[in-house]
């Protein structure tokens, strides 16, 4: 029987309860399911005492940070609205330094990347963090290579996630790298979320990653969109719709947004689509087909660039149709 993986997850006060929960929900799961020689879970705090939530829960650990063991296999950085002051806290930080020297692999949920960054634990790797605070990761420690479009990152030994429930998909990649294909799937469907999703799906949807136009025009045209998919979608149709020329339209869309008519187009029939592979049997074609484009090679081709697999492979991850 092999040793199970010890696991330190370290918390602090005005921690984000459910970035604790959920991965180590994921590692006990996966534990109970394999038979009880999986993972060996620890959580941490800076000197051992109870740690309260940004939600009023009060939670006891099973030991300082210092007296973690020599030598352990994950160390999961939680986040949460603590980690603001603990940031310039030194102390805080070379213990965290010394537990990354003692891991195998460093990993953080939501906020929690900000604490190794701060570390320099991040320097010369790419990683991830919630969406509304990428910018502040990027600009904060800009030798960080930050993804603000994934769930998780995947750095070497580095695995950094996207905010809150993105730990629980990054926690079911590790399972996955673990032990293989078979049990992260059997921990996601006892604990009844969604199949692992792979890295590169996107933190928000289509419309949420586009900025919000003041201008009604544009407005009214961003809410058409998802509706009309399979229609044509030429920036000379839409801006026919919006009363402009196509070189205005196209201009006033980029300002308003912060991308282009045909990239929103792009954006949007992909996210159609991954819910129709998600939902349906109906083949890759015939997907294409049904949000707009006209061959199965060009729906490749835009999943190669959106989501960084294709159609099928990803089917294959999230399919949801009954047996």
């Amino acid at each position: 029987m092999s040793e199970p993986r010890t696991i330190v997850l370290v918390v602090f006060d005005r921690l984000q309860l459910r970035d604790l929960a959920g991965p180590l929900e994921v590692f006990a799961t996966a534990d109970e399911i394999a038979g009880g020689d999986a993972y060996r879970i620890l959580v941490a705090s800076p000197d051992g005492g109870r740690v309260r939530t940004t939600s009023g829960v009060e939670l006891g650990v099973d030991v300082a940070m210092a007296d973690a063991p020599p030598a352990f296999d994950t160390l999961v950085a939680v986040g949460g609205r603590g980690t603001r002051r603990l940031l310039e806290d030194e102390p805080f930080l070379a213990s965290l330094r010394d537990l990354a020297g003692r891991a195998r692999r460093i990993t953080s949920v939501c906020s929690g990347s900000f604490l190794l960054a701060a570390a320099g634990l991040l320097d010369g790797f790419a990683a991830t963090t919630h969406w509304g605070s990428c910018e502040l990761l990027a600009q904060g420690w800009p030798d960080i290579e930050v993804r603000p479009d994934q769930i998780y990152v995947h750095d070497r030994d580095r695995w950094t996630s996207a905010g809150i429930t993105a730990g629980i998909d990054l926690a079911l990649a590790l399972v996955e790298a673990d032990h293989g294909p078979e049990l992260a799937p059997q921990v996601a469907a006892w604990l009844v979320v969604f199949a692992p999703r792979p890295r590169g799906q996107a933190q928000f949807s289509a419309p949420l990653q586009a900025q919000a136009p003041r201008n009604p025009v544009i407005a009214e045209v961003q809410r058409w969109l998802p509706d009309h998919l399979a229609e044509d979608l030429t920036v000379e149709r839409l801006a026919e719709r919006a009363g402009m020329s196509a070189r205005t339209f196209a201009r006033t869309f980029r300002s308003e947004t912060g991308t282009t008519p045909a990239a929103h187009v792009e954006e949007l029939r992909v996210e159609a689509a991954r819910r129709l592979l998600e939902t349906t049997d109906q083949t890759v074609a015939a997907v294409a087909r049904n949000v707009g484009l006209k061959h199965a090679e060009t729906l490749h081709r835009a999943f190669a660039r959106r989501v960084g697999t294709t159609p099928d492979r990803y089917r294959q991850h999230f399919a949801r149709t009954p047996a």
